[in-house]
């Protein structure tokens, strides 16, 4: 065979198990990354002096399932960008999580290639035949896991031709006497391939074949662990996302700069152990992730303050529009990057909150400079939705949502920030016009402003609602009746403003200025209509949940925001509707 043919092999060889270590950890992450995130959370919540261990072992155990320390990292980093937890115990969950990433290469490194075949065939099995999103992940796993021993196997096969070639052993024997050009060539196939595990596995087939030696294995392992920390750096977006993967880094950078002067001595004395040279590649990955855990656990707090003040907390964004929680690296773990549209979603919503408590002063006294804050408020929104909304796209390119419970999340995401859009649109483009224009001319009645502060409360109490809706899903589903429920209270208030608006056209016929008083109540009734339309945004936060539950025949429900913007009591369309177009006529 050509030297050009046995290249194109090694290449689609190593393709595959690539491709094999990532159908593993994304379909466990598919199929259980709910529940661990979840559950990582709850651990690393624990108060109490063992917290380092518990959090060492809980990035272990989560990493021995989704088989990726990356996203691991992912996750503790968005809680920790949160407040969630400290960085400390973070930097020991990725102790724990580096070690756990070394359990798959000690079991595949085991001659076990004959269940390569089965692995893929019960995969295929489960996900053809089952509609359930865990089982068709669980069939992912095996075919990623058949995947990868076929792969393996495939490339000690294709290397036993060829290790004795004398310049394939010339170029590899190098690294046998330069050991910090070994590590830092691994380091970039690691960061290339974004997988510890699938380079050190070649690692082992390379060893495995003798092409290379052994203490030249050894330090293309350190190479392997030091890239992996690589991705996750160069791809956060904020200081305070740099600070869990650069601490990832600098530990294993220390213990690398430890273990490289041993290497020979580290070889000779794990050969009298397992003398296979796969199983002493697998063993010192597995030694050196545990040697680092020991000795770095009891550090985790002094190396937290030296990253704190390497990466200090940044000023905040000059420009309020620019998206803080939005992290590209995340795109890589859906229920992450859901997360980080959440939390972005929530920023949205306090300033709706602060456009919304700062209309009421307007109303009030007609503060020009704070309705300017608020249409100023209101352009930062728009630019901030679009960002939110080119991310969820980005999610979806990234990592496919085809679990039932991410794709919903996604367009529950979606639709609380075009709601909230919208409902400060109606602030900042109508109620605010309307209320400068009418304190103008004298401002509000007292009967008048007393309606609007009302329903201005109401307003105020459905967000808080509809935030916590938003926030807990299903689980706050008395909440969502609830908000839907308030629509009923804004209903009679619109009412009783109807009511009021035709005794102060009654009481003004006899005036002489009829013209001027109709205008002011027409602005009136516009504001209680926009008020209510503000409202029919805020409430259909609760849709999804109540759809999901079945309880969408509510006939509440089925009155969409378009349908309330649109909607006009009769009174008002009788006392307000033709006596602006009269007046619009005049004018």
């Amino acid at each position: 065979m050509s030297g050009t043919m046995t290249l194109l092999q090694l290449g689609g060889y190593v393709g595959l198990l690539l491709w094999g270590t990532h159908m593993v950890t994304t379909g466990a992450e598919r199929g259980f990354g709910a529940e661990l995130r979840l559950w990582l959370g709850r651990t690393l919540s624990r108060p109490g002096r063992r917290m380092r261990f518990y959090a060492m072992l809980a990035g272990l155990a989560v990493t021995a399932v989704l088989q990726s320390s990356t996203a691991t990292g992912l996750m503790v980093t968005s809680f920790t960008a949160r407040g969630g937890i400290a960085l400390a115990p973070a930097l020991a969950v990725m102790l724990g999580a580096n070690l756990g990433s070394t359990l798959i290469t000690q079991i595949m490194a085991f001659n076990i290639a004959a269940l390569a075949p089965v692995l893929v065939l019960i995969g295929v099995v489960l996900f053809r035949s089952s509609d359930d999103d865990r089982n068709r992940n669980l069939g992912r796993v095996g075919i990623g896991l058949g995947l990868m021993l076929l792969a393996l196997g495939a490339l000690v096969h294709t290397l036993e031709p060829v290790e004795n070639a004398s310049a394939l052993r010339t170029v590899l024997g190098l690294l046998d006497g330069e050991p910090v050009l070994a590590v830092l060539i691994a380091a970039a196939l690691t960061w290339a391939c974004h997988s510890s595990v699938a380079v050190v596995l070649l690692i082992g087939s390379l060893a495995a074949s003798a092409v290379v030696a052994p203490a030249g294995s050894l330090a293309l392992v350190l190479g392997a662990n030091l890239g992996s920390t690589l991705p996750a750096l160069f791809e956060a977006g904020s200081p305070v996302a740099r600070r869990l993967p650069l601490g990832n880094l600098l530990v294993r950078a220390a213990g690398c700069i430890v273990a490289l002067p041993f290497l020979p001595v580290i070889a000779g004395f794990l050969t009298q152990i397992a003398p296979g040279p796969a199983r002493l590649v697998v063993n010192f990955h597995t030694a050196f992730n545990l040697a680092l855990a020991v000795l770095f656990l009891p550090l985790t707090d002094w190396v937290a303050a030296l990253l704190v003040r390497l990466l200090p907390d940044p000023p905040r964004p000059a420009d309020p529009a620019k998206p803080v929680h939005l992290e590209p690296a995340a795109l890589d773990s859906a229920s992450v990057a859901l997360a980080n549209a959440t939390r972005e979603a929530l920023r949205m919503a306090d300033m709706f909150e602060g456009m919304l408590r700062g209309a009421i002063e307007v109303f009030r006294s007609g503060d020009r400079r704070r309705a300017a804050d608020i249409s100023r408020t209101e352009r930062i929104m728009d630019r901030l939705g679009a960002a939110i909304r080119r991310y969820l796209a980005d999610i979806g390119n990234e990592q496919p949502l085809d679990d039932e419970d991410e794709g919903a999340r996604g367009q529950e995401i979606l639709s609380a920030v075009i709601n909230l859009e919208h409902a400060a649109d109606i602030i900042a483009n109508n109620l605010v016009e309307f209320a400068a224009k009418r304190t103008r001319r004298g401002g509000f009645a007292a009967e008048e402003l007393d309606l609007i502060t009302a329903m201005h409360a109401e307003l105020v109490e459905s967000l808080r609602l509809g935030l916590s809706v938003f926030l807990h899903g299903s689980a706050a589903r008395a909440d969502a009746r609830r908000l839907v429920a308030r629509k009923r209270q804004l209903r009679r208030l619109e009412a009783e403003a109807a009511a009021l608006s035709l005794r102060t056209l009654q009481a003004g016929a006899d005036r002489t200025s009829v013209v001027t008083t109709r205008v002011d109540n027409s602005d009136f009734l516009r504001i209680v209509r926009d008020l209510r339309r503000v409202h029919s945004h805020i409430a259909a936060l609760s849709y999804p949940i109540l759809e999901h539950a079945g309880e969408s025949n509510n006939r509440d429900i089925e009155e969409t925001p378009a349908a309330a913007a649109a909607d006009r009591p009769a009174p008002l369309d009788r006392s307000g509707g033709p006596i602006v177009n009269e007046v619009e006529q005049d004018g």
